[in-house]
């Protein structure tokens, strides 16, 4: 499967606005945003809250245990990240928001260390 990429110039005008993340940061908000959308019924808003939970379940997904610290690698290591990088695609024109969706509203939704490893949902049993 080929890597995904932003075409030419979009992360150079994401970079100008928030530096902190790597480019698969950003790429892999929008993936889980599709993500999110095709376990819907139908195609609507998503809260800021949905949208991290919809993130660890991708991570999970895609990077299993190691899930927190692929993220952390790209400079996630909190919820209200991923708030900020959907704010910074808002601001680029990427993104579309509601007049009531804040930042704030990407805080705390959970703890990165709790959710990917304490909680982890591990498979099967281990043998006494």
């Amino acid at each position: 499967m080929a890597e995904l990429a932003f075409r030419d110039g979009v992360m150079d005008r994401i970079l100008v606005r928030e530096p902190r993340f790597k480019e698969p940061a950003y790429l892999f908000v929008l993936a889980a945003l599709e993500f999110c959308q095709a376990r819907l019924p139908e195609r609507r808003h998503l809260s800021g809250r949905e949208l991290c939970l919809g993130c660890l379940d991708l991570a999970i997904e895609r990077y299993g245990v190691l899930a927190r610290m692929v993220l952390e690698h790209w400079g996630v290591t909190r919820t209200a990240d991923i708030g900020d990088i959907v704010f910074t695609l808002v601001d680029l024109g990427l993104l579309l928001t509601q007049q009531q969706d804040t930042r704030a509203d990407f805080a705390g939704v959970y703890d990165f260390t709790l959710a990917f490893d304490r909680d982890y949902p591990w498979k099967g049993t281990f043998a006494a």
